[in-house]
């Protein structure tokens, strides 16, 4: 890790010493990928804390387009960012429907994959905590368009692997990440 880490706005750079303090651990990982590293981030140690989320709606908040109307994406990286915003949003006056995407779809009771207040026509800002290559954002992505709704934007708490942004850009969707593996003073992939 870089002692000489860049400039961030004030917001993100709250951000970073939260992640920096609680979810950024090191040592000798294997990731899901199987790739070998010497950090790892559970980011969901910043986000399933009350100054964490705050911190991370703080920056969400910045980036939302004006018309997005729900944020969500695959359980369980996204669930505890997108409901955390919304309801911080909610108290800043700002009203977005909050949804999971399952892993699978259910046959009993509300049936498919989207669990929770989420309507076709919505635009919909797609969020997880932490992002490596991006294929369980990409999965969202696509429930979401079959569903009926419109993804406008992509944020994570964390880029990691700085490929994600690639494959938005090929589906015509903005990513903006609150922060990125650089921002905590490592490189992509290490």
């Amino acid at each position: 890790m870089s002692t000489n880490l860049p400039a961030l706005d004030p917001a993100r750079d709250a951000l970073r010493q939260h992640v920096l303090t609680h979810s950024l651990k090191t040592g000798d990982f294997t990731l899901k990928s199987g790739a070998k590293s010497t950090w790892f981030l559970d980011t969901k140690q910043t986000a399933c804390r009350p100054d964490g989320i705050v911190l991370v709606a703080d920056v969400a908040l910045s980036l939302l387009p004006a018309d997005a109307t729900a944020i969500g994406g695959l359980t369980m990286g996204a669930d505890p960012v997108a409901f955390g915003i919304a309801a911080v949003a909610a108290t800043r006056g700002r009203q977005l429907r909050s949804f999971s995407v399952r892993k699978e779809s259910k046959d009993h009771g509300v049936t498919g994959r989207v669990a929770g207040a989420l309507q076709p026509g919505d635009r919909v800002v797609i969020t997880e905590d932490t992002v490596t290559r991006g294929t369980s954002i990409m999965e969202a992505v696509d429930v979401v368009e079959g569903f009926g709704a419109i993804p406008v934007l992509i944020t994570v708490i964390v880029d990691r692997g700085g490929t994600c942004g690639a494959m938005a850009a090929e589906r015509g969707i903005p990513f903006v990440p609150m922060l990125t593996a650089p921002d905590l003073g490592f490189g992509y992939g290490t």
